[in-house]
């Protein structure tokens, strides 16, 4: 449960009964991404072996993974850097056009008013199926 102001006044609903989603953000080499916060267990140390997606970019260093569930048990995804999770109101997310040519695991954009950037809402499960690993 959240609890913060709306307006100046208590409010003690849940971020889902404000219109809001918990977005983490993340980075990849020079770029910025999203994704909803509840699809990550946990964020751990990167290894050998943890996925990149080069669609996504390269990392600098790469020396921390994203911990998400898959089908097969556990993905990893890794990342330069976690700049964050913060709740996201509704409004300011896009589903990707249908006329948009973009791989599966690209489901949105973000018009970030923190960052005055659209960062791309990426669906980490699908990650893993676009590099073979389902």
């Amino acid at each position: 449960m959240r609890h913060g102001t709306v307006n100046g006044v208590a409010d003690d609903r849940s971020a889902e009964e404000l219109g809001e989603v918990d977005i983490l953000f993340f980075q990849i080499g020079d770029s910025e991404y999203g994704t909803d916060a509840s699809q990550v267990l946990r964020i751990d140390r990167a290894l050998p072996d943890d996925l990149t997606v080069r669609e996504l970019g390269v990392p600098h260093r790469g020396l921390r993974a994203l911990v998400f569930d898959s089908p097969e048990g556990e993905g990893h995804l890794k990342v330069d850097a976690v700049n964050g999770v913060r709740p996201v109101a509704l409004a300011v997310l896009r589903r990707m056009p249908a006329a948009v040519v973009a791989a599966p695991y690209a489901v949105g954009i973000c018009l970030d008013e923190e960052s005055k950037r659209p960062v791309l809402l990426i669906d980490l499960a699908e990650t893993l199926k676009t590099q073979g690993r389902h």
